[in-house]
């Protein structure tokens, strides 16, 4: 199914899109790629949309939190907003702080119309074209996302690129879950997380990875056996202290990375990638954004599990590199299982 989602104030159309299997219906848009809203059981059946969003296309473009949305080229951030490819230098938009690069830079991909390249009930396959210097970045790309919903309860994101020169990719989806539903954005850090990754990237105070790969035993950080996501948010650790609470890279498990449930609905969420990190942010700028239905979504209202590579991994040459030479395809998967 296809509706109107709204005209964008520079007059262009976004439209929804509506896939379904296995009891999950999800609506995703041209705008940006972004899922809008996924329509999720719990264990008694009562089905809530367990995403953060809007209801119109001008406050996803508005707003900064990149509800829903696909990010690249590069998630995350790069230091300076540049690095040095086959010994050239790349200088990307400095939209963090003036100073750094978040999420790619200005004009991000949340804000663009994909092209709908094909679209069935349990599936749909967003194109863009990315030219040649666009935010910084080297090379025309062309960029694919597929979104299918699967028997079992999954949700699989598929990433697909081709560049004509050497270039970066390092996809990911910015999506807020609450499994609580989204309209009950008071219960988020009530949900329980597991991440079962020994390792984790401090920051420094511009959310910039110093390079330390840090053992989470002993720390807020450790995930391993799931707990509530308040439970140790308010320690006094420097990691937690300097993000404001949890913002940060976990080095990805094989098979299941993180799992995100929440105690009353029982609805459980199990997220996979072949991506070596995976970043877990509890929300702590959200700030009263009127989202769908009216709704105001309150500090830590939201969790977003970005699966990538480390952020600022293109400076940091001991770490799994996003680099893909020219004409080789990029491919990355990422599926969230609902139980």
């Amino acid at each position: 199914m296809k509706e109107l989602f709204g005209v964008c104030s520079d007059g262009q159309e976004a439209w929804l899109y509506t896939i379904s299997c296995d009891g999950i219906t999800a609506q995703v848009s041209d705008l940006g790629a972004t899922l809008v809203k996924l329509f999720v059981p719990a264990k008694d059946g009562t089905v809530a949309d367990v995403v953060l969003g809007f209801d119109n296309p001008d406050d996803y473009i508005r707003c900064g939190a990149f509800f829903g949305a696909v990010v690249g080229r590069n998630a995350n951030r790069v230091r300076n907003g540049a690095f040095t490819l086959n010994g050239k230098k790349y200088q990307l938009d400095q939209n963090d702080n003036g100073v750094h690069n978040l999420h790619s830079g200005f004009n991000p991909y949340k804000n663009r119309i994909w092209q709908v390249e094909s679209h069935t009930s349990h599936s749909i396959t967003f194109l863009l074209n990315s030219p040649d210097g666009d935010q910084g970045f080297p090379g025309n790309a062309v960029i694919r996302a597929t979104y299918t919903l699967e028997d079992g309860g999954v949700l699989r994101l598929v990433y697909d690129a081709v560049c004509d020169q050497d270039t970066v990719f390092n996809m990911t989806n910015h999506t807020y879950f609450n499994l609580a539903g989204h309209d009950h954005p008071e219960k988020s850090v009530h949900q329980h997380l597991c991440i079962p990754g020994s390792f984790f990237t401090p920051d420094d105070a511009l959310s910039i990875p110093t390079g330390e790969l840090r053992n989470v035993e002993g720390t807020p950080f450790d995930f391993r056996v799931a707990k509530p996501i308040s439970a140790d948010i308010g320690e006094d650790y420097d990691a937690l202290n300097l993000q404001g609470g949890y913002d940060h890279n976990f080095a990805a498990a094989a098979p299941v990375c993180a799992i995100l449930s929440d105690p009353e609905s029982g609805r459980v969420m199990e997220v996979s990638t072949d991506c070596p990190g995976i970043q877990f942010y509890c929300g702590n700028f959200l700030n009263g954004e009127i989202g769908k239905g009216g709704v105001s979504y309150c500090y830590r209202g939201g969790v977003a599990l970005e699966t990538d590579y480390f952020p600022d991994a293109v400076n940091h040459p001991e770490w799994k590199q996003p680099f893909v030479k020219a004409n080789e395809p990029y491919h990355s998967e990422t599926t969230y299982t609902f139980k």
